[in-house]
């Protein structure tokens, strides 16, 4: 079976998932939306709960290339990766009319519960999502104050993205998304005065 048909499933779907949510999303459709059949499908994946996890480990292997670097490649400032990041997925919610957020998010508000198996795969999304924004906090250390805690922080940052994004979908407004990450942008211009005072 050729790899590029593994591939093809994954992302078919990861983007079902993300649309439809994943209870919602049958075998049969993502078999018609992917040109498959059931055995190439059960070839690589024995059951839907197999083909979900495979699907969060491709977001995890993609976190990097397709989330991060490009935030790395267009800002040298590593404080402005940051909000490059958020400007990203605010485009986003523009673009589908604050209809699909974050596609980890909605899992994890759909499965924690029903299928605690996967918290760990979402779980570690999120942690490495929350590492990498640590890590350019970490390029930005000398600007911040000693005792700010980046580790911390990086999680905010999480939170400040995934609730935005929650209540810019509920509201069906982006003001929430940008409330929040004025609020986030003040913030961090206090740190970075307070390192300059200091």
């Amino acid at each position: 079976m050729p790899p590029e048909t593994r591939e093809r499933i994954l992302e078919t779907a990861a983007r079902l998932f993300h649309e439809q949510g994943y209870a919602a999303t049958g075998i049969a459709t993502i078999l018609r939306e992917a040109g498959v059949n059931a055995g190439s499908l059960y070839h690589f994946f024995p059951n839907k709960e197999a083909l979900l996890a495979a699907v969060l480990k491709r977001y995890e292997a993609l976190l990097q290339p397709v989330v991060l670097t490009p935030q790395e490649t267009a800002h040298s400032d590593p404080v402005e990766r940051v909000f490059g990041l958020l400007a990203w997925y605010r485009a986003g919610l523009e673009a589908t009319g604050c209809r699909l957020g974050c596609p980890i998010g909605n899992l994890a508000l759909e499965l924690s519960d029903t299928h605690p198996e996967v918290r760990p795969l979402i779980d570690v999304n999120f942690r490495n999502w929350a590492s990498g924004i640590e890590r350019w906090l970490d390029d930005a250390a000398e600007r911040l104050p000693r005792d700010c805690d980046r580790a911390r922080l990086s999680r905010f940052i999480l939170t400040v993205m995934e609730g935005g994004i929650m209540q810019a979908r509920t509201s069906n407004s982006l003001e929430p998304f940008d409330d929040s990450v004025a609020v986030l942008r003040d913030h961090f211009d206090r740190l970075l005065r307070e390192k300059r005072r200091n």
